[in-house]
């Protein structure tokens, strides 16, 4: 049978895979990315990470993550990660909405998740969590986007877009990145200059805002106004600029790790039907991307990994049935990892990571 997961490595990552092999302690950080309930096809090598791979880890471990991927990174930094993501994934499976969805009603229901997530306790275990550091990122809304009305939010959104398509950077103009970054510091991000950037430490009074703030996708959601620490405004959904990432994250020493569920990344929200914006192979030099193969996803009931777009197609109850075998199925990928790891084949099946760009149309 064909290989459940593609691993690819940047230039840096390659050499250290063949020259000293792997061992958990050489990961120094990992990426989550946006995709809504796309982190399904995760789940499985969540649980193997989380039960086996860093079950045991002392020396700090810097999660960066977006909307989906911060969320199940407030899982990874409980006290009990696997509980806190069996919440996640039992909460999200559950969402209902009606045919035709408010973004008060979204809202609503994503704030339930969270706080299955949370239970309670949970922003105290992140904050005081030594180890597994949460990092987010939400953006900081200006112009028509920083409006309660979603007619005059969305032609912000379109001139956004429409700014994005000429020049990544002009998304600066309407958009501030917010970085909401661990009380213990140390995230190998080296420096912030694509984007004007604030970073902002966590603490109990803006952490929970901070999480649904990087999941509100503008005109879906409502947003969350005036976090604590972070000023006055309206703040939306990290995967705006970063919704699978082009930053340079890039640890002294070590290996960066990326649990994605597609093989190339896309920079930002807006990016996703531009073909010839592509991220920058340096920054992931340092980079593991382990992704399902195609092959995988191929065998999946409808031939593909859950999307937003169930919501509309399929009724609740096939829904939810198709979302859990998904999930269930996804163990595959768990499994096959820890089989990689324990054999030291790593190096063996990684591939040279790089990014085929498309011509850019004239």
């Amino acid at each position: 049978m064909a290989s459940s997961l593609v691993i690819q490595g940047g230039h840096d990552a390659l050499q250290h895979l063949r020259e000293k092999g792997f061992q958990q302690e050489d990961v120094k950080a990992m990426l989550g990315a946006s995709g809504g309930p796309k982190w399904f096809a995760l789940a499985g090598l969540d649980k193997a990470l989380l039960g086996v791979t860093f079950k045991d880890r002392t020396s700090p471990l810097h999660l960066l993550g977006t909307s989906a991927g911060c969320w199940r990174f407030t899982c990874y930094s409980q006290n009990d990660p696997l509980a806190a993501l069996q919440r996640f994934e039992d909460s999200y499976i559950t969402h209902s909405y009606s045919e035709m969805p408010t973004a008060s009603g979204i809202t609503r229901e994503v704030k339930r998740t969270l706080s299955d997530i949370f239970n309670g306790n949970g922003a105290r275990e992140i904050l005081s969590n030594p180890v597994i550091r949460l990092n987010l990122i939400a953006v900081q809304a200006h112009g028509l986007i920083d409006n309660a009305n979603a007619k005059i939010q969305g032609a912000g959104l379109l001139l956004s877009a429409a700014a994005n398509a000429v020049s990544r950077n002009m998304l600066g103009k309407f958009y501030t990145r917010i970085v909401f970054t661990h009380p213990g510091g140390g995230l190998p991000v080296i420096g912030w200059n694509d984007l004007p950037t604030k970073t902002i430490a966590l603490s109990e009074q803006n952490l929970e805002d901070a999480v649904l703030a990087s999941g509100s996708i503008p005109v879906f959601l409502e947003g969350v106004r005036d976090i604590e620490g972070a000023g006055q405004g309206l703040y939306l959904d990290g995967g705006v600029t970063d919704y699978h990432f082009d930053l340079p994250m890039l640890p002294e020493d070590g290996l960066v790790l990326y649990p994605h569920f597609r093989e190339r990344p896309i920079p930002g929200w807006f990016d996703k039907y531009l073909g010839w914006r592509i991220p920058s192979t340096d920054n992931y030099r340092r980079t593991l991307i382990v992704s399902p193969s195609s092959e995988f996803v191929a065998r999946l009931p409808y031939g593909k990994i859950p999307d937003r777009k169930d919501f509309q197609t399929l009724d609740d109850t096939t829904r939810q049935k198709y979302w859990r075998k998904v999930v269930a199925e996804t163990d595959r990928l768990g499994e096959e990892w820890l089989n990689l790891v324990e054999n030291n084949r790593l190096a063996e099946v990684t591939k040279p990571l790089s990014f085929i760009s498309k011509a850019r149309p004239r």
